[in-house]
């Protein structure tokens, strides 16, 4: 997400690079061009204008500070203007419970909390009401979800079916208006013990006297702790624009951007914070519905700048890997019994984080990596997972029984040619030997899969020898991967 407006400001800070005092000419070079790399990454004109000018006047402003020459200073007031501007305080950065604390939904002291939600059609509403409910019930709550939406085919229908997938209950009524299918749910939400409502309202295809109407009434109806305007960040202005309206007409208490995996600009996430002075609560990040996680303005504004989010990074792996699994793997790697089936286990864990290039983009330095970035394809996984499930759950125990007669079925099998598998073994045989090198270590193993390449890989077909385990400067990647080629 944000590949063109972290390309753009990336190649403007560069510009700064460089010993030497911040002075107005060498500012004005890089402010003109992250004055345009917000431009093109559709931000609202009136929202670029105010945030350059408060760059510039802190830039110009800021004491020159001992060994840190003007590059660092400019990123550094870059950072913090980032950070505000999607809603946050500079130089924090939450983790842990006291970011779970920032991004909850302000809960009511007394049982049901009501959450609202509205938008147009077509910004993903239903969808993201369910996602919401699937968040709450991972941290322990009990949601309950009205469907509310009766001017949309099929609207109730899909909440229905999304709330049996998740495990949560589903209000509806027929030939009733929305202010009472609502009221009528928080009701029963009191008298069956939920302590989260989460109201689908309807929307239309444009703002109209109708619909907002009918939401003033639903409002009415249920006094709501939390409104969500849900809206489609590929939208661009489109989702500002209506951001606004929503706001003016019924105060709405955050805003949820669906898609921002397909946002490339940017643009919608950058202006709404300025325009409604409402924090973005939720992101959708993909279509399953797990993708919905709560929006950091800190971490989201080190990400543009290409520093990476390790905290997010490292929460995502603490929630999809098993800490007792990952223990015993690294007491085998130790121990020096690796099998091909632990390289498997390994494999399986990293694709549990997530699309590689999501998971490379939280790394420092990587958001700057375009044409790295870009070739980067989960198809390959794929490929190497195919090959381990056409060996037998014997053969990935015991390696040394893999000959050439299994290597040619395990090649049938997983549709990839000999040279593939081959290229596999030899990639274990690598890993073993690095175990055995660096004594174990438990992440050491999940670098050495990447340095050794897989099919596509560096390392392995259609990818380069790797120069060294682990890749790195000397390799011409970096650290934990195996030298940069055109193809991965």
């Amino acid at each position: 997400m944000f590949e063109s407006l972290t390309q753009g400001i990336g190649d403007a800070v560069r510009r700064f690079f460089g010993p030497g005092k911040l002075t107005e000419k060498n500012v004005d070079e890089g402010i003109r061009a992250v004055r345009t790399a917000l431009l093109e990454a559709d931000v609202r004109f009136e929202v670029a204008r105010d945030f350059i000018e408060r760059v510039k006047t802190r830039a110009l402003g800021a004491e020159v500070i001992s060994g840190v020459d003007a590059s660092q200073q400019i990123v550094k007031v870059i950072a913090d203007e980032l950070t505000i501007l999607l809603g946050g305080e500079p130089g924090q950065v939450l983790s842990g419970e006291d970011a779970s604390k920032r991004v909850a939904i302000r809960f009511a002291e007394r049982p049901p909390t009501v959450v609202m939600m509205v938008g147009l059609q077509g910004s993903g509403k239903t969808t993201t009401t369910a996602k919401l409910a699937r968040f709450l019930k991972s941290k322990g709550r009990r949601p309950l979800l009205v469907a509310a939406d009766v001017q949309r085919p099929a609207a109730v229908d899909q909440l229905k079916v999304l709330g049996r997938s998740l495990g949560v209950e589903v209000y509806a009524a027929e030939s009733t208006p929305p202010p009472k299918i609502c009221a009528d749910g928080v009701a029963y939400a009191k008298a069956k013990g939920f302590d989260v409502v989460l109201l689908d309202t309807a929307g239309r295809l444009h703002i109209d006297t109708e619909l907002m109407g009918e939401l003033r009434e639903v409002r009415k109806a249920t006094s709501p702790h939390e409104i969500f305007f849900v809206c489609d960040a590929m939208t661009g202005q489109d989702a500002v624009s209506s951001a606004k309206e929503f706001n003016d007409q019924l105060e709405v208490s955050g805003v949820i951007l669906t898609k921002l995996d397909g946002d490339t600009r940017g643009g919608a996430a950058m202006s709404i914070c300025s325009v409604t002075s409402k924090p973005i609560r939720f992101v959708g990040v993909g279509e399953k519905i797990e993708d919905l996680e709560p929006f950091y303005p800190e971490r989201m504004a080190t990400r543009i700048l290409g520093m990476g989010d390790v905290v997010s990074l490292v929460e995502k792996a603490q929630a999809v890997i098993d800490e007792k699994e990952a223990e015993r793997a690294a007491e085998k790697m130790l121990s020096g019994k690796f099998t091909l089936e632990d390289m498997y286990q390994q494999l399986r864990m990293i694709q549990k984080m997530g699309p590689l290039k999501k998971v490379f983009g939280m790394l420092p330095g990587m958001g700057q990596m375009r044409e790295m970035m870009d070739q980067v394809d989960d198809r390959h996984f794929a490929r190497m997972q195919a090959m381990f499930t056409s060996m037998t759950p014997k053969e990935r125990k015991h390696p040394e029984l893999l000959d050439n007669v299994r290597r040619r079925r395990i090649a049938r099998g997983s549709g990839n040619s000999i040279d593939a598998v081959n290229a596999l073994l030899k990639q274990f045989r690598d890993m073993q030997r690095l175990m055995k090198q660096l004594g174990g270590g438990g992440l050491a193993g999940l670098s050495g899969m990447f340095g050794g390449g897989g099919p596509g890989l560096p390392g392995g077909p259609g990818g380069g020898p790797p120069k060294r385990p682990g890749g790195g400067p000397k390799g011409g990647g970096f650290p934990g991967f195996g030298p940069r080629r055109k193809r991965w």
